[in-house]
């Protein structure tokens, strides 16, 4: 029963599922979770890896001349006359809901 659940998981392009679902079954303390709580987990796992897909594509799309870049690594060196405030108000992006009004 476990190998067509596996199998229909993998016919359903839902890898990430069947991998969590192949990982619980070999953890013993899984057995310990409540249906409700495993059926989460494998839930959770497909939804962050489709996140995650659908972020890393949206980059690609984007062709950002430096898609690794951070607010955290801003350089604030003089030179640059850049504004610490300025650039935390911006990163709250309560700006764009604002503009919207």
């Amino acid at each position: 029963m476990m190998n067509q659940t596996l199998e229909k998981l993998s016919t359903m392009r839902l890898s990430v599922m069947e991998q969590e679902f192949r990982r619980q079954m070999e953890l013993p303390a899984m057995a310990e979770l409540s249906f409700e709580e495993r059926l989460s987990m494998l839930v959770d796992a497909e939804w962050l890896s489709r996140q995650n897909k659908k972020l890393r594509r949206l980059l690609k799309e984007a062709n950002l001349r430096n898609p690794e870049a951070c607010l955290e690594d801003v350089d604030y060196v003089p030179s640059r006359k850049l504004d610490r405030a300025q650039i935390a108000r911006l990163s709250d992006l309560s700006w764009i809901s604002e503009a919207c009004k």
